[in-house]
């Protein structure tokens, strides 16, 4: 079994996996390009936006003002859209953690026609 300062450390990485994919998605609202985070990643996406006053702050700072809202389950496949977000959140300066971002979630964020993650 893992330490706990093990799984304190897999925490974190976790969330700040889902911080800079949800940034990514902020900067990228409107652009259709099929976002979406691994299993893992949208873990750490979802502990964010349970903090509903953190979060509703982070989408005034860093999305406009609008609230980037959540939709589950839209239907995602393994398409390749998990790497592609993973280069995507690499090439707007994030550090990615790539061994989390290894498989599709079933959440897909920024689907052609909503902004939304």
């Amino acid at each position: 079994m893992p330490s706990s300062a093990a799984c304190r450390r897999l925490a974190a990485r976790v969330l700040d996996q889902g911080y800079a994919y949800l940034l990514t998605a902020m900067k990228h609202r409107g652009e259709s390009l099929g976002l979406a985070p691994s299993k893992l990643v949208d873990i750490g996406v979802h502990t964010v936006i349970l903090d509903t006053v953190a979060y509703a702050e982070l989408c005034e700072r860093f999305n406009g003002g609008v609230f980037l809202h959540h939709v589950p389950k839209v239907g995602m496949k393994n398409d390749g859209s998990v790497m592609k977000t993973a280069h995507i959140v690499a090439a707007d300066g994030w550090q990615v953690d790539l061994s989390l971002w290894v498989d599709a979630a079933e959440c897909g964020p920024c689907h052609p026609g909503n902004d939304s993650h």
